[in-house]
């Protein structure tokens, strides 16, 4: 049967804000049981983003913008309950806003707000609105968010990974790498940090890159923990996070690793370099890949935004064609010998 909704201009004044999302009642168990429109923002981690690339988006420039265009551009979504109540679905950092500018008697009409609104969603309804929204939508979470919604849906709701994925999109590694990665941040990153402040949720990448094959395998097999993984990410050894996958090479060379241990992996990689006496023609394949990574690990952000800027440039073709033969590679390397 088709979902029956209708788009409407709600009164703020109706509408309850959705304090059991799972994220929001994270915030209010730490902090109280009423939240600011940026308390809000931040436990939904809306303006989160990469630090590293710039992407990110602040809750003065979302309020600005909405002030900016007199209101928001898409609907909020509500949840319309048999009991009459409407409960935001998707937008209670929108709907904290207008409340605000109300308050302070911002220029504007900020009383009604536009909305879809659907009659008495059930549970699972409501986490495939969250699921097309934020994990592929037009109002991307940050990564971290987004791996604490699917290790709740999973592990708290039960429900089956397979209908996730479904509802989500990506690929069944994908998902479950997040969920694992958000499982072992909390366990492991949580405990060597001084406290909540000092959490850095954009430090979660790394943790990710802790699911690729061998390197879980290369720290243990070398004398350290998921603790020991953890407080390097803290204090910054590893970083660009990207170098988590230069692990197994730095811990097995004895000079490398004490390099790393004083100075990080950008150094400790430097040492795994191709010798410079070493010719094109007797380089072995796996020399020139370590440079290569290497090389695009130190690229600095002002050259990727060039080459994005002009994908058909030489250096950016070359970029894309060296891709295309890794992934090829990759794909026969992983690939099943047929029975």
């Amino acid at each position: 049967m088709t979902e029956q909704y209708a788009i409407q201009w709600v009164p703020i004044d109706s509408l309850d804000l959705d304090i059991t999302n799972p994220r929001i009642r994270k915030w209010i168990e730490m902090h109280g049981p009423t939240p600011t429109a940026e308390h809000l923002y931040l436990a939904l981690g809306a303006g989160g983003g990469d630090p590293e690339s710039g992407a990110t988006t602040t809750f003065s420039s979302l309020k600005q913008s909405i002030q900016t265009n007199g209101g928001i551009i898409n609907p909020i979504i509500v949840n319309k309950l048999p009991s009459g109540k409407l409960l935001v679905v998707e937008g209670n950092t929108r709907v904290a806003i207008y409340r605000n500018f109300r308050e302070d008697k911002v220029a504007g009409n900020w009383d009604t707000i536009p909305a879809i609104v659907h009659n008495d969603l059930k549970s699972f309804a409501i986490d495939k609105i969250r699921l097309q929204a934020h994990m592929v939508g037009p109002r991307p979470w940050d990564p971290y968010s987004k791996a604490k919604y699917l290790q709740h849906l999973r592990d708290v709701e039960l429900i089956p990974l397979g209908e996730i994925i479904d509802y989500c999109g990506g690929k069944k590694k994908e998902v479950t790498d997040y969920i694992d990665a958000y499982i072992e941040m909390e366990k492991h990153y949580r405990d060597v940090v001084p406290d909540d402040g000092a959490f850095d949720t954009n430090r979660f990448s790394a943790f990710v890159e802790l699911q690729k094959p061998g390197i879980k395998e290369a720290i243990v097999a070398t004398g350290f923990t998921l603790q020991d993984f953890s407080r390097w990410v803290h204090e910054r050894k590893i970083d660009p996070l990207n170098t988590v996958r230069a692990l197994p090479r730095i811990l097995k060379n004895e000079a490398a690793k004490q390099k790393f241990l004083k100075e990080g992996a950008r150094e400790a990689i430097r040492m795994l370099d191709v010798p410079t006496t070493v010719s094109l023609e007797t380089v072995t394949t796996d020399q020139l890949l370590r440079v290569l990574i290497e090389r695009i690990n130190i690229i600095p952000y002002s050259e990727f935004k060039r080459l994005r800027g002009d994908p058909g440039s030489a250096t950016a073709q070359i970029f894309l064609e060296a891709e295309e033969a890794i992934v090829d590679l990759c794909k026969e390397i992983g690939s099943e010998e047929p029975a």
